[in-house]
């Protein structure tokens, strides 16, 4: 029961002088802890002013931060009363939000325990076991650079068959090519590579040295901190860090300037969380000068968990334990703090942000995965065309085997020097052999080499568009789209299902307080309060704080607060007081341009906490001040004291946190919030059960609303509660094995029989555009999956909200607590999704919890959640862990065809992201690690209608064609060389140039289909937006499939037959040599399929002009100097067969010819079966698209196969 004394009593006066405390030798002076001068001018200001009046500042000062004390600090005693200071007096239980925090908290052998010398870095090390400080994010060094780059490169298949190719030219009896010109075009794309990861590489090893090279203070023999090189440092040795720097090591933290032993840092590069975090020194450490520290660690071996750390120590002969508040990693950045010192336990490659230190998953987008079936077909029509070539052959050879000593291919003895000996003939079986074999090396480009550097170019062209688009810049974080992985471009242009993250992905994660049900009364009108906000100041020697937010306030509750009187407005203060005291916020002072007022800012690692903090000032109790042992809080205009004795950190387990303070008339209470699952169950349910009942029914109300919510609960503790806690925190933290168990059972016991305060609703709002971008996208025939660790009721508001869910569904709801009942729902829910599917516009959403989900994911139950999943138009699950959401991702990924993208901004979404074909990782409030597991980032989900439904559609659309494109134009030449074959008695003599045979994929036809593939546009970006369906197209594959395959191979059969045959037929009784025609075959074919592709061009621009007219250009220009060079076969035919009309009618003649069957398959496709895009494109042309006045002119019909399934 609550004590009948006030709670709202004066405070202590303040002291004159701050805590003092004697500083260690050696170091600056330690910073006191600060305490807020007594003043009569505090007063309270209340206006509805906006916070823009609060934007302008410069500089930002950071109040000292928590660290609990069992003893209160008088604030009238002098500094000589408080510089007493030992381990017993401070109370800290440091759990934090991630139970994983507390994983480490467990039993250490000594098998499994590194030793830790303090002080002595030579004996820690030994014969050098730990590795030394550098760091090195490089791939190569010199030495490893050739071999592990070509095993690298090596990896793709084809490149393999290429090397194979090129050492077949080395075989003497296989001189189709000279062994450089044979090996030339996979030097030339294994250099390029090779010269592309070098730059890269050298770029990390340049990073690396400048991140070794720098200096930090280590402790010498001389008892002095001497300047070190970062790389040079060792495990065992002390190192001091000063103010703003960065720790070059990860440390156990052994005195700070505070004399407490507090120290704040930043750990922004480690997980991109910018708020500060207290950590601490133990108490039998800071107060040792450096130079005697001596003693040893035992600690865990180096994991890449960044959240645990088990350890302990001995020193001075006394044992103590060692957690995740004792250790500071590198990468952190010390902040309002003076200095630390630490002994390094982990060294460079060994140290957390080293071993977390990762790439995105390496992935292979679906174009490329289907590309191989494509490579087999074409390796396979290799094979029959080198095989006709070698049966043809050795039926030649017998039917002429009488005449094979005088043919010039085939002669079988030298006449030159008068042997008779056999010469250069190995008999007719192995002539056969040499002639598939010679065969594949003519006919090898086939497959073309140059399309996997193409395909590299045009991505990485196509990423530098989608991160110059200014449709998917955010104004709020300054940050464009981020391509991490360039590989899965096209990917964008396929997906079927979307699963998405609730908190900071659909909704901004920043929480605004709406709504209190207090002492079982609902305010809640605060919320139609429209945009006025209420604030409070705070007036301190002139200066006025005010809060940076302003919180929309119940009239009613602020009136009830200030002047109300009995229970209910006793209770009432009690919860507000307990929001502003149950917290881990740090009041930050912000600098304006007017010198009298300042902007208190709240910071912590819970948007939630910020948010209930600044309601608490809005109604009166305004956090000014925390400090190592207690908080300053101006209530109602009145200045008072609550000293901290104890703090129990939220957790996942428990799913609440707890406070206990002492009151200024020295009454002892414990404050506690969280989850209302985990809360009601510690109630004393003797006082007022009808409180509780209404709490519930106010609940409920708020999470349809879409609300947040969290309940709060407190108790008085009597001096002999506080003392028998206190002796059993003493004894946990100072246990070895199982320290941390021991300390969540302590905060479990404390947290009981405790009396309802009431309940709060904090909104989570929507990310602008929100709504309109789902829609868009299931208009797209993509589903949405929403993902949510929130509750049942709140996901569901929020699903409404974003127009995910409508009234017009039918919801199945899964909520089981058993595999039996499971099983029953899942197949209730197959009977009536079948029955709704059967009726008219019947639309389906299924609810499912984590429970449910614990016993179906990786069980039999699997294939019945897919059946009902899958025919359901909506999927949300409610209170799922990130493997759980992993395991959704992973039941479609794996029974299904169809592209997955997952999007989420925290850690618990890394699985998720990674499980997907295609991650996506929000820029939000919760850190970096979603980021830096993604392939792609950026700010707002909206955009993912512009990287889908746009970016998506051209890069699929462009990377299809360009394949197609290139296996169609290396086909045409390859069966021109084969023609030819025919007609040469099969000896492969090839009349094209071997150089012009390298360069035709290389230079002459290369450039075109990149520029291409980068610019090219089918459908206008507006077009794209308006009519979302036109993304079924890359749903449906309908811009590369093996239809088109065929299609584009029996073109370049026809092409090839025109572009031999009429050079053939019109020179074959003339003089003209084969190098003459050969140059007219290479040319024409060069022509017919840049031809080709300007006629498939939808978009034209100067570049692509260029491109494609240029590369004629450059051919004809490259033919001639190569027919100018006297050592080369063909000396001069370029010239004299230019000179003759039959050369430019002939050119003429295989263009015309060779274009008809494409141009009239065309034509037919676009005005007979035009499918959604040709249509889209069509009225494009005519403006049909076009908006006037905010209005379409004209709505596009699209097709039936819309509404197909792929």
């Amino acid at each position: 029961m609550f004590s009948p004394t006030p709670l709202l009593a004066p405070s202590p006066s303040t002291p004159t002088e701050e805590e003092q405390t004697t500083s260690s030798v050696k170091l600056p002076p330690p910073i006191p802890s600060s305490i807020f001068k007594s003043s009569s001018s505090w007063k309270t200001k209340s206006n509805s002013s906006s916070h823009s009046d609060r934007s302008h500042h410069d500089i930002v000062t950071f109040a000292d931060l928590l660290r609990t004390s069992s003893k209160p600090i008088d604030l009238d005693h002098t500094s000589s009363n408080s510089t007493s200071v030992n381990a017993s007096n401070f109370v800290r239980v440091p759990t934090r939000r991630n139970s994983e925090r507390l994983g480490s908290q467990r039993d250490l052998s000594d098998e499994e325990a590194r030793f830790i010398y303090i002080n002595d870095p030579e004996r820690t090390n030994g014969s050098g076991k730990f590795p030394n400080n550098s760091i090195s994010t490089s791939k190569y060094s010199v030495i490893t650079f050739l071999p592990r780059n070509l095993f690298e490169q090596f990896r793709r298949v084809a490149y393999v068959y290429f090397l194979i190719l090129a050492g077949l030219n080395f075989v003497p009896q296989l001189g189709v090519f000279t062994p450089v010109v044979g090996v030339l075009p996979l030097v030339f794309v294994l250099v390029v590579t090779a010269v592309k990861d070098a730059y890269e590489d050298w770029r990390r090893h340049r990073s690396d040295k400048k991140e070794n090279h720098r200096t930090g203070m280590v402790l010498t023999g001389t008892g002095e901190f001497q300047p070190k090189r970062w790389k040079d440092i060792q495990v065992g040795d002390i190192v001091q860090v000063m103010a703003n720097d960065t720790l070059p090591c990860d440390m156990v933290l052994l005195a700070t300037s505070d004399p407490t032993g507090v120290a704040y840092i930043q750990t922004i590069n480690l997980d991109g969380e910018s708020n500060l975090k207290t950590r601490y020194a133990k108490q039998e450490t800071i107060f040792t000068p450096p130079e005697q520290m001596s003693g040893l660690i035992r600690s865990e071996q180096p994991n890449r968990n960044i959240y645990g750390f088990l350890a302990n120590a001995e020193i001075n002969g006394k044992k103590v334990s060692l957690g995740p508040q004792n250790i500071v990693l590198r990468g952190c950045e010390i902040k309002n703090t003076n200095w630390v010192t630490g002994i390094a336990v982990y060294t460079g490659s060994e140290t957390k942000v080293m071993l977390n230190s990762s790439g995105p998953p390496s992935k292979r987008s679906r174009l490329e995965t289907h590309m191989n079936r494509e490579t087999i077909v074409l390796a396979i029509i290799l094979a029959v065309l080198c095989t006709i070539v070698s049966v043809f052959a050795g039926i030649w050879l017998f039917a002429h085997q009488t005449e094979l000593d005088y043919l010039q291919f085939y002669r079988k003895r030298d006449f030159e020097d008068g042997d008779d000996s056999t010469y250069n003939w190995y008999g007719k079986g192995w002539e056969i052999v040499f002639t598939f074999m010679s065969s594949v090396i003519l006919f090898q480009v086939m497959i073309p080499i140059s399309l996997f550097i193409s395909m590299e170019l045009v991505r990485l062209g196509q990423a530098y568009f989608m991160i110059q688009d200014d449709n998917m810049y955010d104004e709020s974080t300054k940050s464009r789209f981020q391509c991490r992985a360039l590989n899965i471009n096209e990917d964008l242009g396929q997906i079927k299902y979307i699963f998405s993250d609730k908190t900071g992905t659909l909704t901004e994660n920043k929480m605004e307080f709406q709504c209190a049900s207090v002492y079982g009364v609902d305010f809640s009108s605060g919320r139609e309060n429209g945009d006025d906000a209420y604030l409070t100041s705070a007036e301190v020697d002139d200066i006025v704080l005010r809060p940076k937010m302003a919180v929309k306030t119940d009239p009613e509750l602020h009136e009830l607060i200030r002047e109300g009187v009995g229970p209910t407005a006793d209770h009432a203060r009690d919860f507000f007081l307990a929001l502003a005291t149950c917290n881990t916020i740090v009041p930050i002072e912000i600098e304006t341009a007017e010198p009298n007022i300042k902007i208190l800012e709240y910071q912590g690692e819970s948007p939630d906490e910020q948010a209930l903090v600044y309601a608490a000032a809005a109604y009166g109790f305004m956090l000014i001040e925390r400090t190592s042992g207690h908080i300053i809080i101006d209530v109602l205009g009145d200045k008072q004291r609550y000293d901290v004795l104890g703090l129990h950190e939220f957790d996942s387990d428990r799913k609440r946190m707890s406070v206990i303070i002492r009151c200024p008339d020295a009454s002892i209470k414990i404050f506690v919030k969280g989850a209302d699952s985990s809360m009601f169950p510690t109630l004393n349910q003797t006082l007022n059960p009808q409180l509780t009942t209404l709490t519930k029914t106010h609940l409920q109300a708020y999470s349809n609303l879409g609300l947040r919510t969290l309940v709060v609960a407190a108790r008085d503790l009597s001096p002999s509660d506080f003392e028998s806690w206190q002796k059993s925190y003493e004894h946990a933290s100072n246990a070895l094995l199982g320290r941390g168990s021991q300390l969540k059972s302590l905060a479990v016991k404390i947290e009981t029989e405790l009396e309802l305060l009431g309940a709060t609703g904090v909104e989570d709002k929507l990310q602008s555009g929100v709504p309109e971008a789902i829609e868009k996208l299931r208009e797209a025939g993509i589903k949405v999956w929403v993902l949510t660790g929130d509750k049942q009721e709140t996901a569901i508001s929020i699903g409404f909200s974003c127009k995910l869910l409508t009234q017009e569904m039918t919801e199945i709801v899964i909520n089981s607590t058993s595999k039996d009942s499971c099983r029953r729902s899942l197949e209730e829910a197959v009977a009536l999704s079948e029955k709704v599917r059967r009726s008219v516009n019947g639309q389906l959403a299924l609810i499912i919890d984590g429970n449910s989900l614990v016993y179906i994911l990786e069980s039999e139950l699997e294939e019945l959640v897919f059946r009902v999943a899958t025919v359901c138009d909506v999927v949300l699950c409610c209170r799922v862990a990130p493997l759980q959401k992993a395991g959704i991702v992973a039941l479609i990924k794996n029974r299904t065809d169809d592209m997955t993208l997952a999007i989420g901004d925290g850690a618990n979404d890394v699985s998720m992201i990674q499980m997907a074909d295609v991650g996506i990782g929000i820029s939000g409030q919760e850190g970096r690690q979603a980021v830096m597991a993604s392939d792609f980032a950026m700010g707002q989900f909206r955009f993912l209608v512009q990287l889908l439904l746009v970016h998506g559609h051209w890069n699929y659309q462009r990377i299809g064609y360009m394949i197609l494109y290139n296996f169609y134009r290396n086909a045409t030449f390859v069966f021109v060389l084969f023609w030819y074959v025919l007609y040469t008695a099969f000896t492969l003599a090839s009349a094209v140039n071997e150089w012009n045979s390298v360069l035709f994929s290389v230079v002459y036809t290369a450039l075109p289909t990149i520029v291409i593939a980068i610019l090219d546009k089918d459908l206008s970006r507006t077009t794209l937006i308006n009519h979302p369906r036109l993304y079924g197209s890359g749903q449906r594959e309908e811009q590369y499939n093996l239809k088109l395959f065929i299609g584009v191979m029996l073109d370049s059969l026809w092409q090839s037959l025109v572009a031999f045959y009429v050079p053939y037929l019109a020179y074959r009784h003339s003089d003209v040599d084969g190098s003459s025609l050969g140059d007219l075959w290479c040319l024409g074919v060069v022509i017919l399929v840049n031809i080709h592709l300007a006629l498939d061009v939808v978009r034209w621009n100067w570049i692509a002009h260029v491109a494609i007219w240029g590369s004629i250009f450059v051919t004809w220009i490259c033919m001639m100097v190569i027919d100018s060079l006297n050592m080369l076969p063909g000396y001069w035919a370029m010239y004299h067969l230019m000179g003759t009309w039959s050369f430019w009618f002939c050119l003429l003649g295989v263009i015309v010819i060779g274009m008809i069957p494409h141009f009239v398959m065309k034509a037919f496709r676009e005005y007979v079966l035009p499918n959604d895009i040709q249509i889209a494109r069509e009225m494009e042309k005519f403006d049909d698209l076009t908006v006037t006045n905010g209005t379409s002119q004209a709505e596009v019909q699209m097709s039936d196969l819309s509404h197909q399934q792929p």
